[in-house]
């Protein structure tokens, strides 16, 4: 981001905007930006044509509860949604829009994937989890609430979208 102040040009990193933005929000330390020791990540052990493949996301459903919750859960890909409530998150305003949920939420690409045989098959629900100042919350509350159920749904591989 460049910035204009007394007629000098500033470029202001991500980092720093970030710790601005929180420290604009009344958060008494600064962000700390996470830093895994060990990847969490596990080696696909089937081709990506044969695997459920499931959607995680930080935008909720633009409806009166979706707006309201701030917990994981999970929203059926059929229909796929019109809107997303992303007015409390922060993201770019100015550049960008989230009108277009296809852009963001790739749920009909999936589908024709799923048609074309390029993955097995689209889960049928997408999960929705909250943009959290705690890493602490994300790691030992969401995350395992999500996993159990990808468990539960038989999903093999998740396509994480924040936003």
């Amino acid at each position: 981001m460049t910035a204009l102040f007394d007629e000098k040009i500033y470029d202001i990193s991500y980092i720093e905007r970030t710790k601005i933005f929180y420290q604009a929000q009344g958060y008494s330390s600064d962000y700390k930006w996470a830093k895994n020791d060990t990847t969490p990540i596990a080696k696909m052990t089937k081709n990506i044509a044969d695997c459920r493949v499931g959607l995680i996301t930080t935008a909720m459903p633009d409806t009166e509860s979706g707006q309201n919750r701030r917990d994981v859960y999970s929203v059926k890909c059929d229909p796929i949604p019109n809107s997303m409530y992303t007015n409390e998150l922060s993201w770019d305003k100015g550049a960008t829009h989230t009108k277009d949920v296809g852009s963001f939420l790739p749920i009909a690409a999936l589908k024709n994937a799923e048609k074309e045989k390029l993955i097995g098959k689209t889960a049928p629900n997408f999960y929705t989890v909250p943009t959290d100042y705690s890493q602490k919350n994300t790691t030992d509350l969401d995350s395992p609430r999500i996993f159990e159920q990808f468990i539960e749904n038989k999903i093999d591989v998740a396509i994480l979208v924040p936003l």
